[in-house]
């Protein structure tokens, strides 16, 4: 059965998560990939950041709707999500918009289960790790050329 090892992109690009945003966005574009492992000073797996956590940060700030009643200030929206939408629009570090939820597999995780974790996780790539360092990358695309074999 053909597994992870067997199609994964060995030669893995990778930021940290002191990265700049604006040295991601040029990642992205010359290295033609829309998701990156986020890897910390030891090698570990600590986030991956998309093409689409970028995006997001160039949306309009939406003020959620409050009222006030008195001495009291009611919100009608979440703070919460005003809060991590603020955060994700003044981010200088990729730390500030990564995902720290990463699905991942190991080297001997075969391709339906990979395909399977990205469809139900609705990823792009999976990091391959072994112990806590990521080994490889497994994106949709390597498992639709898995199909040919």
């Amino acid at each position: 059965m053909v597994n992870a090892q067997d199609i994964m992109t060995r030669e893995v690009f990778s930021v940290s998560p002191e990265t700049d945003i604006e040295e991601l966005a040029r990642l992205f574009v010359e290295k033609k990939v829309g998701t990156l492992p986020v890897i910390d000073d030891q090698g570990r797996l600590c986030g991956i950041v998309s093409e689409s956590d970028l995006v997001e940060r160039d949306q309009p700030l939406h003020i959620p709707t409050v009222i006030s009643i008195f001495d009291w200030v009611l919100y009608l929206e979440s703070e919460k999500k005003f809060r991590e939408e603020l955060k994700k629009i003044t981010a200088r570090k990729v730390s500030e918009i990564c995902s720290g939820d990463v699905v991942t597999c190991g080297p001997e995780t075969s391709v339906p289960e990979i395909a399977r974790l990205m469809t139900k996780h609705h990823v792009h790539l999976v990091p391959v790790v072994e112990g806590e360092k990521v080994i490889g990358v497994v994106a949709r695309l390597d498992v639709i050329r898995s199909m040919e074999l």
